[in-house]
């Protein structure tokens, strides 16, 4: 999927969650442009076979197995991407967090304010 296609699937999730806010956008557009790099790896990935490991002849002439270099980008943007779902309250346990911190119309709690501004 393209980088705009998943902004939109993005921003449609918060605002289907309610965390949705307007300075999320860098936000969505980084989880979005990381989220096509991982699509784009993972169709490299399955076009070259969808083998886990690859033979790889480094310079000596040796003929080594390793790690599926497509494979081991997914692996990474999905690692990457993770942590943004999360800032974005689109995981269960950030989402719990994230709700449970906030009103209706998005402010944090009262008390948590007044206890913060007195440092406790």
């Amino acid at each position: 999927m393209k980088k705009a296609s998943w902004k939109r699937k993005i921003k449609k999730a918060c605002e289907e969650a309610g965390t949705y806010k307007p300075f999320f956008v860098h936000t969505i557009e980084t989880l979005a442009q990381l989220m096509e790099l991982r699509d784009t790896a993972l169709d490299k990935f399955y076009a070259g076979g969808g083998e886990t490991v690859v033979e790889y002849t480094n310079k000596n002439g040796s003929v080594n197995m390793v790690k599926n270099p497509a494979l081991v980008v997914v692996m990474e943007c999905h690692s990457q991407a993770l942590a943004y779902w999360k800032e974005l309250g689109l995981t269960s346990k950030s989402y719990k967090q994230m709700m449970g911190t906030m009103d209706a119309e998005g402010r944090g709690d009262a008390v948590d304010d007044v206890l913060g501004e007195l440092g406790l």
